[in-house]
């Protein structure tokens, strides 16, 4: 059976949040581990759900993953310009990584964004994310490094900007 991409239950919202934190977890993405202060953040589907669309990639009954698209002018937005939609928190279960889920989520967002009229979509990733970068890259988004950015003032940390024009 296909990859249906829907808005997140509210009953999924806890499998939903322990799947994103236990990516970013796994995939040594957070700089304190499993006592980093974002993993609530990952974790809380239901306050991402009240600001933005929220959105679960499902194969047979089971969800694979999720990803949070902050329509232009979102409260959620890191880096949107006023015209841009923003992707965030992709996240994909690791068992079915591989199986398509993660580019069919990016893919939603990105038609989203163009059924919005939004003149472009933009998305922050870390550099450790590579096979998420050949998502972005095969879809036809770009780096754009003068985007760039420090999510903690001070901090030597980098997130990676990726740029798609519609």
């Amino acid at each position: 059976m296909d990859i249906l991409i829907r808005p997140v239950e509210p009953g999924e919202y806890g499998t939903l949040g322990e799947i994103t934190a236990g990516a970013y977890v796994q995939d040594g993405l957070l700089a304190f581990g499993e006592s980093d202060w974002y993993l609530e953040e990952l974790r809380d589907v239901a306050k991402r759900a009240s600001a933005a669309d929220v959105l679960v990639a499902v194969r047979d009954g089971s969800l694979l993953g999720g990803v949070t698209f902050v329509p232009a002018g979102g409260p959620m937005a890191d880096l949107a310009r006023p015209s841009e939609a923003e992707i965030r928190m992709l996240a994909v279960a690791d068992a079915a990584r591989g199986q398509g889920a993660g580019e069919a989520l990016v893919r939603a967002c990105v038609d989203r964004a163009r059924a919005l009229e939004c003149t472009g979509v933009v998305l922050s990733t870390q550099q450790k994310m590579r096979a998420a970068h050949r998502i972005y890259e095969r879809l036809g988004f770009r780096r754009a490094p003068g985007r760039d950015w420090h999510p903690l003032p001070g901090d030597a940390f980098t997130l990676l900007t990726y740029e798609l024009t519609l």
